[in-house]
């Protein structure tokens, strides 16, 4: 009898222990908060991708690029850097090194960064091909692949890729028309293999809209998104060394990706800085969902105090879709308020 009321006893607490457990471990997720930013600064332009349970945040060194690898989306900052290549001297694409992408294209990791010699004229787009492992970006060494450009060979920066659902490649960037620095437009132009451009460019945004000519006309750092058969480039507008910095929107319904008239732009910012969250120059942006996939979130870079390219520093926030298949992105959150953590992190 005494056995068999130890063995009840001992049923009984472990159950209770258990539930105390779950309980404060429930209280724990949901009082898990973080606050911006993520990276301090002086860090914009960032690129956050998540794959085999990490996010990896592919930033540049000025004359180097580099991946940190993390598993929770406010930690990157804080994560090992692991340099994937470093610019060799005296070339074309040694200095001033922007805004590299990570993409894993038709088997293979490739990065898509702009570089110049030193001289901002010279600044075009060039590509590193990487390993073959999807859930590892590291696995495997980063080789020069080239130049990517079209036959005009104009000033490029800011390059990403959009990779429709019949598999088709497309290259997207920001440009000048001409030779001289002024305004920098969105071209597009078709891809025949993730490191060569064999179409011509198509233009399919300027500078139109007083909210996009701040400082300078520009159009820059295009970004992809999907939803519902739609493509919509996500950009940024105006000088990104003001606080005027923010984002626009082209919609594509249609698929017919190199038919301006095709992308349809949204006469009003979609994300703008915040006088009440005292937050602005907001821009450069990319997407990246919870670990449980429920949540989707934009890594952008912003301002808070002085204005210049030195106080810019990346933040992370959820951002939403409306009922017909539209980003919404709200306001800029201020720094330092309590955010919870992406849904899904341990």
């Amino acid at each position: 009898m005494f056995k068999k009321f130890i063995i009840l006893f001992t049923f009984f607490l472990s159950g209770v222990l258990l539930t105390g457990c779950n309980i404060k471990t429930g209280m724990n997720k949901e009082k898990r908060t973080f606050t911006n930013p993520i990276v301090p600064a002086p860090s914009a332009d960032p690129w956050v991708i998540r794959v085999g349970g990490y996010y990896w945040y592919t930033y540049s060194l000025g004359n180097a690029i580099s991946i940190k690898k993390a598993d929770r989306l406010e930690s990157i900052g804080d994560a090992s850097d692991n340099d994937i290549w470093v610019a060799p001297i005296g070339e074309n694409y040694s200095k001033d090194i922007w805004a590299p992408e990570l993409h894993y294209i038709n088997g293979k990791w490739y990065v898509y960064f702009a570089a110049d010699d030193g001289n901002n004229d010279n600044h075009r787009m060039y590509v590193l091909e990487g390993g073959s492992d999807p859930n590892n970006p590291l696995n495997g060494s980063y080789k020069f692949k080239g130049k990517i450009f079209d036959k005009t060979d104009k000033w490029a920066i800011d390059g990403t890729v959009l990779q429709k659902n019949d598999g088709t490649l497309y290259f997207i960037w920001s440009g000048w028309e001409g030779n001289v620095n002024g305004q920098q437009n969105l071209y597009i132009a078709r891809m025949s293999n993730p490191w060569t451009i064999d179409g011509e460019r198509v233009l399919i945004s300027t500078p139109t809209y007083d909210w996009e000519k701040h400082g300078m006309p520009i159009n820059e750092a295009p970004e992809i998104l999907k939803k519902n058969n739609n493509i919509y480039i996500i950009y940024s507008a105006s000088g990104s060394w003001t606080y005027d910095y923010c984002l626009g929107m082209l919609t594509n319904k249609d698929g017919d990706v190199l038919n301006p008239s095709s992308w349809i732009k949204t006469p009003t910012p979609v994300f703008k800085g915040s006088l009440k969250n005292k937050s602005f120059g907001v821009g450069h942006p990319s997407f990246v969902k919870s670990p449980d996939g429920k949540e989707n979130w934009i890594v952008y870079h912003a301002m808070t105090g002085s204005e210049g390219w030195d106080a810019r520093s990346v933040r992370a926030q959820k951002f939403y879709w409306s009922k017909d298949g539209k980003p919404i992105f709200g306001e800029p959150v201020a720094v330092n308020m309590p955010i919870a953590v992406p849904s899904g992190e341990n």
